[in-house]
């Protein structure tokens, strides 16, 4: 487990991972208000990642002041769902953050194939196993397999985010993607009081 760093329970205190972290959370299924949130995976673009597992009493006040932090920009992918997650379990709201996914279907108009692993192929030009997404992530002792899983689904954010960034850029849709990612909280928190599969701007 070579660059990977697991804490039980919260991270360490004052760990400085900079300004610009990439998450990832890991959850016993896809349903905000009845899957419990099991693990979050952190990395600062160094090549390595802090996992931690949580506790179900959820009482990490270092984690969450991070999520939380108006200074540092948290990157994810499909981060409609991490931050639905962390405002039912955590109790907060994680912002800012910028969402790879979002800016992939703004950048790369050209494909519909918008996944972690599609988006990682073409803009790192590396290969992500996912045999692990579907596992256990509530037992009290993570395997070595689902270490390395949690850890890859954090480890290419930063260098994800540089090239779409770029897209958007030469695109002309830099201020629309931040809008979108600015709107994040309120759309997770439209997910979590029930309005999921709602389309609140429709005519009907």
């Amino acid at each position: 487990m070579n660059g990977i760093k697991l804490h039980k329970g919260d991270l360490p205190a004052n760990l400085d991972l900079g300004a610009i972290i990439a998450v990832d959370t890991e959850a016993m299924g896809l349903n905000p208000v009845r899957d419990a949130l099991c693990v979050v995976q952190i990395s600062s673009g160094d090549g390595s990642a802090h996992v931690v597992q949580l506790n179900r009493d959820y009482d990490c006040p270092n984690l969450k002041a991070l999520m939380a932090d108006p200074a540092v920009l948290k990157i994810f992918h499909f981060a409609r769902f991490d931050v639905a997650m962390m405002q039912k379990w955590l109790g907060i709201t994680c912002a800012p953050v910028w969402c790879t996914k979002i800016a992939s279907k703004l950048a790369r108009t050209y494909t519909d194939r918008h996944g972690l692993k599609d988006v990682t192929r073409e803009i790192v030009g590396a290969s992500m196993d996912k045999s692990q997404q579907s596992s256990d992530w509530g037992a009290a002792e993570l395997t070595d397999q689902q270490l390395h899983y949690a850890a890859s689904d954090v480890l290419h954010l930063h260098h994800i985010r540089e090239g779409l960034l770029a897209m958007l850029e030469r695109e002309g849709r830099v201020e629309l993607a931040q809008a979108c990612f600015d709107f994040l909280p309120v759309r997770a928190e439209l997910d979590i009081k029930g309005w999921e599969d709602t389309d609140i701007f429709a005519h009907s």
